[in-house]
């Protein structure tokens, strides 16, 4: 399912899930973590500014102490997270000086969806999680203390299947996940959402 044959855009964004279980023994490598930084400094930044600053892990000790101060999936309630063996491979931790600065958000929103469809191209998958303990994970990393942090984002092969479905007339927009492990996706119809155009 995973393997690294050629993709079409829409394929890789089809695919472009937010995961949050994986192959935990499925490496994912220093030199990838530095070809997704690559590609997310490089996509467009309002004003040019470029604030953003990235920390990176794949090592298995620095990962337990990031996945340590995370939360996961909040709609499904009784689940704590990825067990052991089904937690990401690794981590990249975006950052910015000013995080409430002009366009921030709209800057990170940009280089980390980069980042995942980056990931997805190269067989992997990851999930962006902003519910971060991130004093603690600050100083667990020792991050400089001008950056303060405004994602987490998880990378590894993904485990888990999901599936996108229609989001029918009076029906939740919450995620939820099926006995079988099946994570169901329910999304806005592209009637609902494109409310006029022109030609």
């Amino acid at each position: 399912m995973w393997e690294n044959a050629p993709m079409d855009f829409r394929e890789i964004v089809l695919r472009n899930r937010s995961y949050r279980r994986f192959e935990q023994s499925v490496p994912v490598g220093e030199q990838t973590l530095r070809e997704l930084v690559d590609l997310a400094r490089q996509v467009p930044s309002a004003a040019n500014r470029q604030p953003l600053r990235y920390a990176a892990s794949c090592s298995t000790q620095t990962n337990g102490r990031i996945f340590a101060t995370l939360a996961w999936a909040a709609y499904l309630k009784d689940w704590p997270g990825p067990a052991e063996g089904e937690r990401p491979s690794a981590y990249i931790i975006m950052l910015a000086e000013d995080p409430k600065g002009s366009w921030v958000q709209a800057d990170a929103g940009i280089a980390a969806q980069t980042i995942l469809l980056g990931a997805t191209a190269r067989g992997f998958g990851g999930c962006m999680l902003a519910n971060i303990r991130k004093e603690e994970l600050a100083a667990v990393l020792e991050l400089p203390a001008s950056l303060s942090i405004l994602l987490v984002i998880a990378l590894g092969k993904p485990l888990e299947e999901v599936v996108l479905e229609e989001l029918g007339a009076g029906r939740s927009i919450e995620y939820y996940r099926t006995p079988d492990g099946v994570h169901h996706v329910p999304k806005r119809s592209l009637g609902e959402l494109l409310l006029k155009s022109w030609s």
